[in-house]
This record gives structure tokens, sequence and C-alpha cells, in this order.
């Protein structure tokens, strides 16, 4: 059953009305992970359990959510049966389950217990869970989705997200801010948090509000894309608008397009659609803070999104605080009684009355084509990629061809599986367009089997006595990409007509995360080479940070919280005129002890002749932040202009401790005018 088809044979349930557990699964037939699409409607009638309930993290987000209304039930304690926050405390889920009758699982297990968790809570069928959790192991998060994709009970939102929040129905799985949130008619649906953030605080200020917020996350693989976000979105009838927050790395954007043309086609009066994507000056390769944001080759570009998005009616915007008065203008335009009389085609009601609106401005493309090695998974050098392969006994060759062919195996993020990826070229530039993926079961002989075989053989454009090398060759890199928990293992290859197969090209990327969080893969960690990575990257690293130094001119120093806002800011810098120098990520949270690293590690720079500092706080407080600001200032001696802009909790009272400083410090509130600022501080034509 298609999912558009799932979403219409039901309705959006009442705020407080209690679903029953059995209507959560319509089917138990495999390979029906679409149907638990409806289990993402949260409201007053969901009953929600903590996972790691008594931990702190855990206690404090529980009291947050139950003050705002959400229906806790109590929680899970391994091995324990008691009470907290006045709520009962079972000892395992099945026993959590068969008292209180959850529809949502909030998962705080620490450390590698997560994998775990959301395994126990697949297995106990609770209807939704929700994992916030930062560093999953790519090939552990792989096995779980191979077990959702077989099921049709449980529905998974993140992981590496703040979750879910319903405002009408006053139920929140994640740690959003709600000071921001207001019940009202836009679904937002994001890759990153701190952006979904600047949306929500946007339309909340333009008087809109939301009703739902949805995490897609930043890892590799999703739990809930944006396709299944909009099947939702569509048939809720508060929501009138939709907001997607994409960036770079895989193909949902893509799929994003694809469905919006198919539901204008369908709809008498579509619901408009905004969006800003992140990444567009990212260099290429890089993992840009978040797990999954990074682009292959073979990927499309932001750009490429973005042009795919307002072909179909998206108004794509540079930056989310444009969100809020340019819903608005949307929304006033939707008028079902003129609904198709005047459209050129899909998506056109959306563009019309939206002229007086700043646009996008066209980014440059110049960075976006630097190639550079990659510190936040492991990419080996070609030599020690030969060396796995010739340990396995594929032939090597270093003499690459103009000729070559790209076999590789990678990740299909659509699919959420492991992926073969063939294409009859090895040239960069035709690498999206004329390569295919051909998805494949994890731990399973799917990848080289006949049928696989022949469709890859097909794709390369060679003969099929090539067939028993190629097999060998895939059978290989599979080994190595499951037993070495690889991301990427992308191979140029060259054929020769009778058949032999030999590798003149190899970029092996692997999964730190398996590393970090578990010491394993010890061997291919080993390999890493700290003394020949950039210092600036290896110092932000110790500190918890992704620092990336950009190409060029580089006068004005970043320092953002959130992986997805910092990737704004730069594109959006450069989108003005400006040159930042650094794409500095701090993490999700800014304290005063990040802040000061921070601005250590992007002074070292000797092109900086200004710093932006761009903070949205959402759990961490704008005074807080301010004051750390004015700290690292002191204690460092500073003598360059900072510019700060400070939005969410205490702004305003964040924004006055810098203005009144007696610092070279200006605050901010709206980001055009901060940016302009340090553009013009940077490029002298203003004074400190």
């Amino acid at each position: 059953m298609a999912r558009t088809a799932v979403l219409r044979s039901w309705r959006a349930p009442a705020a407080s009305t209690r679903i029953p557990r059995s209507s959560f699964s319509t089917t138990t037939r495999l390979g029906a992970y679409e149907d638990t699409i409806k289990n993402l409607m949260i409201g007053k009638h969901t009953r929600v359990i903590y996972q790691g309930f008594t931990g702190r993290q855990a206690t404090a987000n529980a009291k947050e959510s139950i003050e705002y209304g959400t229906n806790v039930v109590g929680g899970v304690k391994p091995g324990t049966t008691g009470e907290h926050l006045g709520l009962p405390v079972l000892p395992n889920v099945r026993e959590a389950v068969k008292e209180l009758k959850p529809d949502a699982s909030a998962i705080y297990v620490p450390g590698n217990g997560t994998v775990a968790a959301m395994e126990e809570a697949i297995e106990n069928e609770i209807p939704l869970i929700m994992a916030v959790a930062e560093h999953i192991p790519l090939h552990d998060i792989m096995r779980v989705h191979q077990i959702l994709r077989t099921q049709s009970k449980t529905r998974l939102v993140g992981a590496n997200c703040p979750g879910i929040i319903n405002t009408w129905g006053r139920c929140r799985l994640g740690f959003q801010p709600l000071p921001f949130f207001k019940e009202g008619n836009v679904g937002i649906v994001a890759k990153s948090g701190t952006l979904s953030y600047e949306a929500v605080a946007s339309t909340t200020r333009a008087g809109l509000g939301q009703t739902y917020g949805i995490s897609m996350g930043g890892d590799i693989l999703a739990g809930t894309n944006f396709n299944e976000a909009f099947e939702v979105f569509e048939h809720d009838e508060k929501t009138e608008g939709i907001i997607l927050i994409g960036e770079i790395g895989g193909r949902a954007e893509l799929d994003a397009a694809e469905w919006i043309r198919e539901y204008n086609k369908r709809t008498a009066n579509p619901k408009p659609f905004m969006a800003v994507i992140g990444g567009i000056e990212s260099p290429l390769g890089r993992v840009m803070g978040h797990a999954g944001a990074f682009r292959s080759p073979f990927e499309a570009t932001a750009r490429e999104k973005i042009a795919a998005l307002e072909k179909e009616g998206v108004v794509v915007v540079d930056h989310p605080e444009k969100f809020g008065e340019g819903m608005k203008k949307l929304l006033a335009q939707r008028n079902p009684r003129s609904a198709g009389k005047a459209a050129s085609g899909p998506g056109a009601m959306q563009r019309r009355g939206y002229h007086t609106m700043r646009r996008r401005p066209i980014l440059s493309a110049s960075s976006s084509k630097v190639t550079v090695d990659q510190k936040r998974t492991l990419i080996i050098k070609q030599h020690e990629s030969f060396d796995l392969l010739t340990q396995r006994g594929i032939k090597t060759t270093g003499n690459s061809s103009a000729n070559d062919l790209l076999l590789a195996i990678s990740v299909d993020r659509s699919a959420r599986q492991p992926a073969i990826v063939a294409a009859p070229t090895s040239e960069p530039s035709q690498l999206f367009s004329r390569s295919r993926r051909f998805p494949f079961e994890y731990r399973s002989k799917d990848a080289t089997s006949d049928a696989m075989l022949s469709q890859v053989i097909q794709t390369l454009e060679v003969s099929d006595s090539a067939k028993p090398a190629l097999k060998n060759l895939l059978e290989q890199l599979v080994d190595i990409y499951v037993s070495k928990e690889a991301v990427v293992l992308r191979t140029n290859i060259q054929v020769s007509e009778d058949g032999e197969v030999k590798v003149s090209g190899a970029q092996f990327r692997f999964d730190d995360a398996a590393f970090r969080s578990s010491k394993r893969q010890e061997d291919i960690h080993a390999l890493r080479d700290i003394d020949g990575e950039v210092p600036e990257e290896v110092a932000a690293e110790k500190e918890g940070m992704v620092y990336v130094k950009m190409p060029g001119e580089g006068t004005i120093g970043t320092i953002v919280n959130g992986a997805g806002l910092a990737m704004n800011t730069v594109d959006a810098l450069i989108a003005r005129g400006g040159h930042p120098a650094n794409f500095l990520d701090t993490g999700g949270k800014a304290t005063k002890d990040t802040i000061k690293a921070s601005f250590k590690i992007v002074t070292s720079d000797p092109r900086v002749k200004v710093i932006f500092v761009n903070i949205f706080g959402g759990l961490t407080l704008g005074d807080m932040i301010a004051n750390g600001i004015l700290l690292a200032f002191k204690d460092l001696g500073l003598n360059i202009p900072v510019v700060v802009r400070i939005r969410g909790t205490n702004e305003k009272l964040g924004q006055d401790i810098i203005s009144n400083s007696g610092l070279k410090l200006d605050a901010y509130d709206s980001f055009d005018e901060a940016a302009q600022r340090a553009i013009d501080l940077a490029s002298g034509t203003a004074s400190a």
C-alpha cells in the first residue's frame, strides 16, 4: 500500500482523544514500516514513558515536559521497581508496556545503551520511540533500521535530534526549548535543531505559531524523513503552512521535491511550503558537525537541492528568521475560492505575492569544489586502502585513467540501507547524474547476487566477462564495509576486454563513532595521522567542537552553536559579500568554557579581522552566553571587534549585557543587521 494511501485512510485524532492501542497497527505484513507514520500524531492522548527515567537528564526533561502538559505515565530503570517524580518505575520495557500501556517512549539511556534500548522498545512494540542521542555508530543504527523495516508497529524519530512536539496537544518528546513554541498553524520538519528553533522563534514572532515540530535529525540514517512528516502535515487540519529545513548529504530534499510535486497535482488548494538548505558553501567531503552533513561526489549539491525545491514552488530563503513574515504572506495568498484559477503550474500560488520579500541570494560556487581531508570520520590514505584490498587478493594499480569507472559501497539514506553505487565514469562532474544506487540488506548476500551483478554490469557498461572479477571485488568491499564499520568505500576501477578488474584509486572512510564510543576498529583508527592535520581542527576536536578552516580571504571568524546554524551562517555571510574564515560548531550548548575555547581557536587564524558570534539560546540562557563572551574577551585580551547576535532564552538580557559592556562588542537581534556590521568591520568600511 502506498504511503499516501495509508494516510488517507485515517484522520488525525482530536488532541483530547485517546487512540486505542490496536489502531496503531493496520497490518502485520513484512516491510510495512510506512504503516507507522500515523504514530507521529501525538497529543494529549499520548501516554509517554522514559527509558533511563531516573537519570539526571531524563529527570530534568521529564519535569519540564510534565509541566508543559505531556502525559508522562512512568519509566524504566533496569532491575528497579519503585517510584520517581511520583510516577512508577519498572525494571524493563516489557513490564512497563504491560503495566503502563505507553504510546511513546523517550529514550534517555546513557552511553552505548541507546541502541539496546531502541531494540527493546521495538521488540515490545511501543508505537513511537524518540532517541536524542548523538554519535550512535552507523552500523548499529543500520541494524536498527533493518529491524524497523520488517515490522509495522513501531516508528522512530531520531536519532541525533531534539525530538517531536505537538503544541495543540501539549505533548513533547525531546528537549525542544518550550518558551518559543506557540499553538499555531505551521508544521516544521528539520534536520537541524538550532535552525528549527530559529524557525519556531520566527513563526511565533509573526503570530503564526506551530502545530508540529518533527525532527529528522542530523545522522546519516533518519528514523523519520521529510516525506513522512509531510504526510502528517497534509492530513492535520490545523497545519496550514509547512517549513522544511535541510542540508547537504543524502537525497531527502530531492525526495521531498518529488513528494511536493505529486501533492500539488492532487490537491486543489495546496498548503504553501518554505525551506532553507544549509551547507551551500561547505567543502566537498567534509562532515559539517552533524554526522550526516557531508556530500559524496555522487550526491546532489545544496544548490541542486534548492533548484529542485524551487521548481516545485517551494519558497527557499537564505535565513530562517525570514520564515515568519514570509509564511504570513504565503498564507494570505491561500484562498480556497481562487485556488487553481490563475495558477500557471504546480506551486504557482506559492510564488505569487512573494516578490516583495528579499529572496535567497545567488551564492558563489567557489568553496563547494574544494576537497579536503576528513576529520569527523576517518579517511585513510590511498596506499592504506590499497593494502586492505591486496590483502584480500584484489589487484590494484596506481595508473589512473580518464576511462576509469566508479564502484563504491555507501549508504542509501532514502532506503535506509547500505548500497552499491556504480557509474560508467569516475569524472566528478558526471557522477551525480550518471551513478545508480543498488540498496541491499545489511549483512546479507544480496550485494553479490546474480540479479544485483547484472544490474551493476549494465550500469558500468562492461561485458559479462567481468562478472567473476566484479563479484569478487564486491564481496571484498562488502566484507571491509561491514567488518571494519565503514561509511563509504569508493573505488575507481579499470575493466579490461577479457574481464580483468583492477582498482586504480580508492578512498575509504570509516565511522569514528564506533571507535569513540566502544573502542571498536582500533586497528583502522590507529592509521590516523594527527600531525598532518590542521592544528585548529584538532584543538577544536579536543574541546568537543567541530572546526573547519575555510579557504580564501577569511576575514570573519565565526562562532556558532549547532551544526545547521553554523552552516547557514557561513552561507549567509558569503551571500552578503563576507569572507568567513571558518565553520565552527560549539555543539548544541554554548557555555562560557566552549565560548572561551572558541575565541582562542578562531583568533589563532591571522586572517581574522572580526569575530561574528551567532548563538541561539535554547536550553542555554542568553545572559549566561553574554557573560561567557565578556569573560572570554577579557581573559584572552582580545583587541579585535566582536559582533554578537543572541536569540533565544533571555535574548534581550544577553543583548543588553553585551551593549553595556564598554568593550569592542556589538549586540544585535537581527541576523541581517549583525552580518552587515561584521562585513563592514572586516572590510574596513566601518569603525569598531
